[in-house]
């Protein structure tokens, strides 16, 4: 089936249409949501949740744009309503006076895989590894997240920043 059948498929509630989607992008979507929460359990209920939206909110789709760009939109905001609900957006370890800008030798950050890369974004706090997400992976601006997540813009920067100082720290501790 073609991308646009699958979606007219699923649109009229064919059953193998909506398998044929879910097996086609689950694996994507779900690499989405363990970008913003590191437990996997979670991260598959976030998918399923993702999923009955995709279902539900078909006939929102305009066939403009890339589908799956279209869907992933949908699972951050399901992954950022789960994070919101949680609060654990506010729960940002204080890291103020407590770290400062370390610059990794560049051989290192190019001698790690981009798996290890994920995973250490994965050890970032709930709150720094959305914004990281938000802005450095998905192209988010700051005034953008801080509208997503109901935080200033200030905290948006100020979360990236550390995210970034956490990443330089870990990366400098292990290269």
């Amino acid at each position: 089936m073609t991308e646009k059948q699958l979606i007219e498929g699923c649109r009229n509630g064919e059953r193998l249409a909506q398998k044929e989607l879910y097996e086609t992008y689950s694996r994507k979507m779900m690499g989405v949501c363990l970008r913003y929460v590191s437990d996997r359990e979670t991260a598959r209920d976030l998918l399923q949740d993702g999923f009955v939206k995709v279902f539900t909110s078909l006939d929102s789709y305009s066939g403009t744009g890339s589908f799956e760009g279209w869907m992933r939109k949908i699972f951050v905001n399901c992954a950022l309503e789960y994070l919101r609900k949680s609060d654990v957006l506010r729960e940002a370890t204080d890291l103020d006076n407590t770290m400062e800008l370390i610059h990794p030798d560049s051989s290192a950050i190019s001698d790690m895989s981009a798996i290890e890369l994920m995973q250490l974004v994965q050890e970032l706090p709930a709150g720094f590894r959305a914004v990281f997400n938000l802005f450095a992976i998905e192209g988010y601006s700051h005034k953008e997240i801080s509208e997503m997540l109901h935080i200033t813009e200030s905290t948006s920067r100020s979360q990236f920043t550390r995210a970034k100082q956490l990443l330089q720290r870990r990366i400098h501790e292990l290269y």
